[in-house]
């Protein structure tokens, strides 16, 4: 199995390709974490973002 990951900009533009808008991304992340938190957070991970940066998208998303 491939051990590579996409980065954060390959998935903003393929939510983009796919005709999201920044609101929709938002409500994406949104329910992300409000269903599976725990995978929301492994997934930031994955798509290599820093710690800091994780909190800051998760507190965003929690906000609503």
């Amino acid at each position: 199995m491939s051990t590579a990951r996409m980065t954060k900009q390959q998935w903003i533009e393929l939510f983009q390709a796919t005709g999201l808008s920044d609101a929709m991304m938002h409500t994406w992340h949104r329910e992300f974490e409000r269903r599976y938190p725990d995978q929301h957070q492994s997934f930031l991970e994955w798509i290599g973002l820093p710690a800091e940066e994780i909190l800051t998208v998760r507190q965003f998303s929690q906000a609503g």
